[in-house]
């Protein structure tokens, strides 16, 4: 019963801290939150805009299995854990939110039970892993809830008020800054190269701008279901994407973004000229499927060169991080194009995440 109570408080407090927190580091915590729905509901869970119901598929989904692995730490392996100081819990804890985050990564998702490589290729690791540990950080609070209802020692009792405390404090942190940032006031710009960081915002924006509309085609036009999910997929994260780049501008750099002229457009890696994309509309639809994945993977490619000249360069450590984050994505989405699944998703969400392996 405790173990189940750990369970709760802890699934709980990581979902509130990842929806707080997500759009701080460049997620967008309903894009997140509808793609660990898919991992249970599949193509179901997709769609250009997440909806409610699949945000909350999603919640669900990682609360259970946030509360599951308490479960275990705490019940299966109760023997060993149930007795310890709420120190040696946390240095436990912090270990297992590395070991369950990478065994639900590498194994449980794209492989057996679920085989689903959407979730491993979409998400690099370390998201699940920052998510893992907000939970494991909430494990000392076991050594209150092992015992009956005003049998816990004095010191158990200090410990775990100063925790929940702290707790609540993070949360009403991230609150704060969550509701500044929803408005336009982000954390200062606290790069070592505003002009790079100014382009690489504009030029991936107006790069996003016509991959959406590529999308928003292949959304509308693409003859296999799966691959119409798809490219709600990537409308939704995408969109999602230049939202926080919008914000980041205008909380930064204090006015609005310049559009990008037709010169830098032309020389952007994966640009489609505009007789590319007129074509791409008016293909037959019998060949429309080909061409949309010949383009897009063409349009993904520039855009992974762009995220992963940002990661490698001077910029604000949240900018580099999203970078990071799309440079993994939009590899990963041009393996799902092509049908990668099983083990060879895996390899390709690791190299995925270690450099750019498209150009």
């Amino acid at each position: 019963m405790a173990a189940a109570a750990l369970g709760l408080i802890s699934s709980t407090f990581s979902t509130i801290v990842s929806q707080l927190f997500a759009a701080r580091i460049g997620r967008d915590a309903a894009v997140d939150w509808m793609t660990v729905a898919a991992i249970p509901a599949r193509d179901w869970a997709i769609s250009a805009e997440p909806s409610w119901s699949a945000t909350l598929a999603g919640i669900a989904f990682h609360q259970w299995a946030d509360f599951s692995w308490a479960l275990v730490f705490f019940g299966v392996l109760g023997r060993w854990t149930a007795d310890l100081r709420a120190l040696t819990i946390l240095l436990l804890a912090l270990p297992w939110a590395v070991f369950t985050s990478s065994i639900e990564w590498f194994v449980l998702v794209p492989l057996f039970p679920f085989w689903q490589p959407l979730f491993t290729l979409q998400q690099p690791y370390w998201i699940g892993l920052l998510v893992h540990a907000s939970s494991a950080v909430m494990y000392p609070l076991f050594t209150r809830l092992r015992w009956r209802r005003g049998a816990a020692p004095a010191r158990d009792i200090r410990f775990t008020n100063a925790w929940i405390t702290g707790a609540l404090a993070a949360i009403a942190l991230a609150g704060t800054v969550a509701l500044f940032g929803n408005r336009g006031y982000e954390p200062r710009w606290l790069g070592h190269d505003r002009d790079a960081d100014q382009t690489y915002i504009r030029q991936m924006t107006a790069h996003h701008v016509q991959g959406l509309e590529l999308a928003r085609i292949g959304a509308e036009r693409a003859q296999d279901p799966h691959l119409r999910k798809l490219a709600m997929l990537m409308i939704a994260s995408q969109t999602g994407e230049n939202r926080i780049f919008e914000n980041w501008w205008l909380s930064w750099f204090d006015t609005e973004m310049p559009d990008c002229s037709t010169e830098e457009r032309a020389t952007m890696p994966g640009m489609l000229t505009p007789a590319e994309m007129r074509q791409i509309r008016t293909i037959a639809p019998e060949r429309f499927d080909a061409a949309f994945v010949d383009a897009m993977t063409r349009h993904h490619k520039g855009a992974v060169k762009m995220a992963d000249g940002m990661w490698r360069g001077r910029g604000d450590l949240r900018l580099r991080v999203m970078a990071h984050a799309i440079r993994h994505e939009q590899q990963g989405e041009i393996a799902l194009m092509q049908g990668v699944s099983g083990v060879a998703a895996v390899r390709a969400a690791v190299r995925n995440m270690l450099s750019d392996n498209v150009n």
